[in-house]
Order: structure tokens, then sequence, then C-alpha cells
């Protein structure tokens, strides 16, 4: 018998595809994922006492097939004409077709352009990452039930949208593509770097990006970006370990014991943007990992090639017009070019009002300023950041390091 955890990670793995496989074949996205959950419930009561099937995947199919029908007899009567239809299907015609990867499909459909942003991350975070309602919200940090309501009311728009089960069309594909690659990115980031709560990191949120976006790079070998967006996540996660100190406390890239950098995840991560840039014209994704590996690949602080960093945050600059990388720019700025040369590339972003409101730009203008010495200046924005910050691990290092500086320049 099988550990429960391996138990938990092979039903979390298969359950996206059980649930693009009875969508495909039945529709009803809601009470797909109904029935889902009752084979996985199934699955979880069985398998420990009779052992995992030869082929789990089409076992919870059928089970789910089952249940998917009986949820339909249980419907009202506008849907007895789909019951009748569905009940005549044999089962094995809920399996994929033409080799498609359902859960490809099922991720596809979540990042509907129908959906807004925060219902495409807690759909694909529930139907395709496979968390529970109570996981997504906590690891949001959103109410349990508005959570819930989000995730209804995203189906719902999907039933009324009337998509077909399927790829989208080749005509549309690129930008939907580039929806997923976003919600995935989103989720990472989240997870990396927590926008508000007690807590820098949420470990759940950041292990499942990584997750799907090998799901995506598995499916599209080629796609440049898919290939840059897993290895941007790689290298980013990476540094994750050294990141935080006792007590919680944020370490900056320059004070981080690079031991304790994961080493396989830099090889991984590197190997897969040397590739993708060796074969395409680098698109966003490619280009922040190619940043990613020059800062990984330095063995100090004080051996990042910030001149190849800065070129690659130009040429990422003018395929994006983000505020965001000319604030990241306006750090490669000085460290090529001085301290001064850098505030002067912030006070240009700082004009933006896409960041104006920021902490990030105070945060940036801080460092600088101590880099310059003007410490003074450096201690009030620092503490403008701290207050501006909704993370509470983020605020309580602002406010140290502020403290710190106005200590020493007594």
């Amino acid at each position: 018998m099988r550990h429960s955890a391996e138990f938990e990670d092979l039903l979390r793995e298969l359950a996206p595809q059980v649930l693009g496989a009875l969508v495909r074949r039945y529709g009803h996205f809601d009470v797909a994922e109904d029935a889902v959950q009752e084979a996985l419930l199934v699955a979880a009561q069985q398998w420990p006492v009779d052992g995992v099937p030869q082929d789990p995947r089409p076992w919870l199919i059928r089970i789910g097939s089952r249940k998917m029908i009986d949820l339909l007899r249980n419907e009202s009567a506008r849907r007895e004409r789909e019951l009748t239809d569905a009940a005549r299907a044999p089962v094995a015609d809920v399996e994929p077709v033409d080799g498609q990867d359902d859960s490809l499909v099922l991720l596809f459909l979540c990042c509907h352009p129908a959906l807004t942003m925060p219902s495409q991350i807690a759909l694909t975070l529930r139907a395709v990452g496979g968390l529970t309602t109570t996981e997504i919200a906590r690891a949001l940090l959103v109410p349990e039930a508005t959570l819930g309501q989000r995730i209804s009311r995203a189906k719902q728009a999907i039933r009324k949208s009337g998509v077909p089960f399927g790829m989208p069309p080749s005509g549309e594909q690129a930008e939907r593509l580039a929806a997923v690659l976003q919600v995935i990115y989103l989720i990472f980031n989240e997870g990396y770097a927590s926008t508000a709560g007690p807590v820098m990191t949420r470990i759940e949120l950041s292990g499942e990006a990584i997750r799907l976006a090998r799901m995506l790079h598995a499916a599209l070998p080629d796609d440049g970006e898919v290939a840059g967006l897993l290895a941007l996540l790689l290298l980013t996660d990476a540094r994750r370990d050294a990141r935080i100190g006792q007590g919680g406390m944020l370490i900056p890239m320059d004070e981080q014991d690079r031991h304790l950098w994961d080493r396989a995840a830099i090889d991984e991560g590197v190997d897969l943007i040397t590739a993708s840039m060796s074969r395409d014209s680098a698109g966003p994704y490619q280009l922040q990992a190619a940043i990613a590996a020059v800062h990984d690949e330095a063995s100090t602080a004080e051996e990042t090639d910030w001149l190849q960093i800065l070129a690659l945050y130009t040429l990422l600059d003018q395929l994006t017009d983000n505020p965001v990388v000319r604030l990241n720019r306006a750090v490669a700025v000085a460290k090529v070019h001085g301290p001064r040369a850098g505030l002067a590339a912030v006070d240009a972003v700082a004009t933006d009002d896409r960041v104006a409101s920021q902490h990030r730009v105070d945060v940036v203008r801080a460092h600088l300023l101590e880099s310059a010495g003007d410490l003074g200046a450096a201690v009030e924005h620092y503490r403008a950041a701290a207050r501006a910050a909704t993370n509470i691990a983020e605020q309580r290092y602002l406010k140290t390091r502020a403290d710190r500086i106005a200590q020493s320049s007594r």
C-alpha cells in the first residue's frame, strides 16, 4: 500500500485529466467537477485497501462518468434529453480523442477571456491545480465564501459563453496562450512575494505555478515563451531558501547565502532558456528568464554581470512598455553608471500613473539614495515604502532597514 501522500499526489495529478475528459464528453463544467470530486473520494477509500489500478486514469474516468450520469439524473427536467444522450454513450467514448491533452484544454478554458483575471486564477487553481476552495481562499487571503462565489460565477460565465471544449481556434491560440502564461506567472508571483498577509512567501502557490508551467511546457515543448516562463519560475524559485532569514526577515539578493540556492533548479532553468533563445526571437518571459539566469550564475553579488542585465532590461523595456520593467532597469543603470544615474531613471518612471502610487518606487529610490550616501533621504523613503507596503513581513524589513541606517548615521 502506498503512503497517503503518494495517493494525494497521484489523485491531484489525475483530477484535471478526468475533469477534462468529462467536460469534453458531457459539457456542464460545474456538474463534471462535482462528479470528479465524488470519483476521487471513491478512489481515496478503495485504493489504500485494494491497491492502485494498473491504469488509474481510465478507472477514475469510468467512476466519474457514472457519478456524472447520476448527478445529471438529479437535475431538473430541462436536462432530460442531455441525460439520455449521455447515458447511451459508452464510457470508453469519454477518453480524449486524437491524443488531445485534456489538462491543457482545461487550462485554456479556465483562462477564457470571458472571465476576469481573479476568476481565471481561482478557477485554474481549483480545476487544474486540484486545490480545494478552502486552500485557495487561504492562499489568496480571500474569505472562503467570496472565493466560492468567484469560482461559481466563473463557471456560469463559461457556460453562458457557449465555448466548446477544445483547444482555441488557430487564430485565437496566441492570444489565449498569452492569457494562460500570465495567469501562471501571477500565481507564482503571489506565492513568491505575497502582496499581503504576515508571511513573504506561500510555497503552495509558487509550487503549483511551476507544476502548471511544466505541464504546459510538456504539451508545447517548441514554444519559446512557454519554455521562458518555466525557466523564469525555476530560476527565481531557486533562491527561495536563501531569501528568508531568522524570524521571517527578508534578505535582499546581494546579501543572500548563495550556497543555499537550488543548483539543480538553476541548471534546469539555464538549460531551458539557453535552448529557447537559441532558436527563437526572445519574448518577455524569455528575457526575464535570461536576466534571472545572469543573477543566478554569479558566484557572488560582486561578480554579477550588470552590463548584460542592463542590455536585457533595455530589450525588455522596448517589448513591454511596462513601468515596473523600467523601475528594475533603473537599478541596473545604477549598477553600471552609478546611483545618481539610476535615480534619474527612477524619476522618469515615477511620473507614470501605473506605478506612481506603488511602494516599489520608494523602495528602489531608497536603495539608490543609500548607495549614493544620502542616508537621511534613504531613511525617509524606506519608511514611506514601509507605510505603503501591504505585506507584514516586507513592512518589517523596510522599517528595520530604515532604523538601521538612521542609527548608523547618527
